[in-house]
């Protein structure tokens, strides 16, 4: 009797813990989103409009599909939609990490831009956060600083890179020209060792330019899964 009725306690706590995922993982409110970020920045043009609309469709398409598809098609999304700019250009700052909406409406992106928008949107569609960093890393084509979405299969993968300068996903062995030099999600900061692995060093609110797109995000109206 006594275990019928741990068995039972253990289905009420199981129940609530799969309604409080949904909630977690229930659909941004994009009528709350729009509403909230033309206070912040104002009225929308009909082409950055049309963007986040899109955006919108993408993310309410691909729920259910296997994680290669979902890579592919929020890879290909962002480079086709943002055309690079520099910061400069864009902000007039030397520096400045947009949110996915804040580039949506610009029409325009940097490679921190493009990483930011492409991680928000895989973890949106369900990809674990452990599965995926944004890396830091220096281009050595380019000459500059860049950065890039690295995915992780297992945690112990060669990562597949998502990079706004090709529309090609590879692993990082085959991308020879990237040097990396940190990595973050929103768990952890890691740093590159020696054989390739990676070294935790602490968590990312150490990064203090993350932590603005965090606050900017939730003041735009989204729901942050950390």
């Amino acid at each position: 009797m006594t275990t019928w009725r741990n068995n039972g306690v253990l289905l009420v706590l199981f129940s609530s813990l799969l309604l409080l995922t949904a909630t977690l993982r229930a659909d941004w409110d994009f009528v709350t989103i729009n509403q909230r970020t033309e206070q912040l920045y104002g009225p929308a043009t009909p082409q950055a409009r049309k963007r986040i609309n899109e955006w919108q469709a993408l993310l309410g398409s691909l729920p259910g599909s296997d994680e290669k598809k979902l890579l592919e098609s929020v890879n290909l999304f962002f480079n086709e939609r943002l055309l690079f700019r520099d910061d400069r250009v864009i902000w007039q700052q030397e520096d400045y990490w947009a949110t996915p909406i804040e580039a949506l409406r610009k029409g325009m992106a940097d490679c921190e831009d493009y990483s930011i928008a492409k991680y928000f949107t895989l973890r949106r569609l369900g990809i674990p956060n452990e599965k995926l960093r944004i890396t830091y890393v220096k281009a050595l084509r380019l000459n500059q600083a860049h950065m890039i979405v690295a995915y992780y299969p297992t945690p112990t993968s060669i990562p597949l890179v998502l990079d706004n300068l090709t529309d090609k996903i590879l692993p990082a062995t085959q991308r020879t020209d990237l040097i990396p030099v940190y990595s973050f999600n929103a768990e952890g900061l890691w740093l590159p060792g020696s054989g390739g692995s990676n070294k935790r060093v602490g968590d990312s609110k150490r990064l203090s330019r993350w932590q603005d797109v965090l606050t900017k995000m939730r003041a735009e109206g989204f729901s942050l899964e950390e």
